[in-house]
């Protein structure tokens, strides 16, 4: 590497969620191993995960800085400790917590003027990150923490407003300008978007919109050929410079997470007796609480369906594991398996046993699922979700839907067993299953060859690094 790139140093910033953390360490490792200085800026209660993330470098230049700055939660009217959506006991404390977010630009710009680095990479929901960096003539990217797929179709909601032409909630529309004759209903749909009634929500959507337009472009974790006709469309239609580096775990979390000791994992050892293919995995993200007449419905469902599979269920203080049916976890001992709180779910995914997996359609989990060649039951819950979904099932044919219809933060739609007994029975065997995995394996093979030397990733993010070099001569 030239010694323009060993003087190039970056600042990541991304939003305090596990979802928007975890990849933004990746990022930072990818830059940090082309000889780039990479600097994450984050509030203290998360720069011990952050640290524990990086893990050790693996030589003294690819080492990541961690610079803290304080959240001020009393100031925002957030009680103190409150530094990540996960510690956020009620969504009525959401709009304080993005208050203290947008305080912290003060004591970044500071940080700023001391470190003058040669760019910031903002998360998309620090849109004053942007503005920040364009004050003191830094070049900022944008991450979306997204597709292609949704980033165009987000913008194309937004030019074109086509949820004001149809007379009901259910009623499906075209999405304009956007390939692939994609319809959604207005349910699907960020309430954000389409109204006014939460006005700081409304404000922050503007601001994104305005900082993506406002920065230098777009880092996108997602690779050419998984969504090669979206990836041209935002570059020359939607006009926006944009680069795909992903996926961005590839390099290593696999690694990472095989080195926290595979021992550690009772559900690998589980899976290492079950045959190829066999087992679906289960899992709604780090954020998704659901009701618990919901959570019954998938444990018969599950249990219907007459599949192996493994079940990740996020901890809640309000009813504990109260909602299992009982005598459930006996019932299906050797045939199914509880987590509670954490999974390894890169390692999971990759495990041969696995033959699919139930998302609620997170970017991340997509590409995890993705990578590890598995085909996917869809349930979306909130944010571009149901976008994404329309990727995996309608564009990459790669996933049924489990027919959550509508739009709910936190929650999610109210999907019946009997649809869950019939999607997952639907994605494990039979011809179209055949299909959806054989072409979820072809697209694996396309992830690892992106992220590979002279790879389409690779190659976008030595082209990044070499234009940011430019701007620095």
């Amino acid at each position: 590497m030239s010694n323009e790139v060993h003087s190039l140093h970056v600042f990541f910033i991304p939003f305090l969620a596990y979802g928007h953390i975890i990849p933004t360490v990746d990022m930072a490792k990818l830059f940090a191993e082309k000889g780039v200085k990479a600097t994450i800026i984050t509030t203290p209660l998360n720069a011990p995960f952050i640290t524990k993330t990086i893990g050790k470098p693996k030589t003294s230049s690819t080492t990541i800085h961690v610079r803290t700055i304080e959240l001020p939660c009393a100031e925002a009217g957030l009680p103190n400790g409150c530094e990540n959506t996960n510690s956020i006991t009620s969504g009525a404390l959401f709009p304080a917590f993005f208050r203290a977010c947008g305080l912290l630009q003060d004591q970044f710009e500071q940080l700023l003027l001391e470190q003058r680095p040669n760019c910031v990479v903002a998360d998309v929901m620090f849109p004053w990150a942007t503005n920040s960096a364009a004050k003191f003539g830094v070049p900022s990217l944008v991450y979306d923490g997204t597709s292609f797929f949704s980033i165009c179709a987000n913008e194309c909601m937004g030019l074109y407003e086509p949820y004001k032409n149809v007379s009901s909630d259910s009623e499906p529309f075209l999405i304009p300008n956007l390939p692939g004759e994609i319809t959604i209903t207005r349910m699907q749909v960020s309430p954000h978007v389409m109204s006014n009634e939460s006005p700081g929500v409304t404000k922050l959507l503007e601001e994104v919109r305005e900082s993506e337009l406002k920065s230098y472009g777009m880092v996108v974790n997602s690779f050419y050929e998984l969504e090669k006709v979206y990836a041209d469309h935002l570059r020359n239609v939607l006009g926006r410079k944009a680069w795909h580096i992903g996926p961005m775990f590839l390099s290593n979390r696999v690694k990472e997470e095989k080195a926290h000791g595979e021992d550690e994992h009772e559900c690998l050892k589980w899976l290492d007796t079950k045959k190829p293919n066999s087992v679906v995995y289960v899992c709604f993200g780090t954020t998704t609480k659901m009701t618990t007449s919901q959570l019954k419905d998938i444990a018969t469902g599950l249990e219907a369906s007459g599949e192996q599979f493994i079940w990740v269920v996020r901890k809640s203080e309000e009813d504990g594991v109260e909602w299992l049916p009982e005598e459930f976890e006996k019932k299906i001992e050797g045939k199914g398996l509880i987590i509670r709180g954490w999974a390894p779910q890169v390692l999971i995914l990759e495990h041969e046993a696995i033959g699919a997996f139930v998302t609620h359609c997170g970017w991340n989990s997509i590409l995890e699922g993705v990578v590890a060649g598995v085909p996917m039951v869809t349930w979306p819950i909130a944010y571009e979700q149901f976008f994404n979904e329309k990727l995996v099932c309608e564009i990459l044919k790669i996933g049924v839907p489990s027919g959550a219809k509508k739009w709910a933060a936190g929650v999610g739609d109210t999907v019946k067993w009997e649809a869950v007994e019939k999607a997952v029975k639907t994605i494990m065997s039979g011809e179209e299953a055949n299909e959806m995995r054989n072409k979820v394996k072809v697209l694996s093979h396309l992830a690892r060859e992106a992220v590979a030397e002279g790879g389409s990733s690779n190659s976008d993010l030595n082209a990044l690094i070499a234009e940011l070099s430019s701007l620095t001569i």
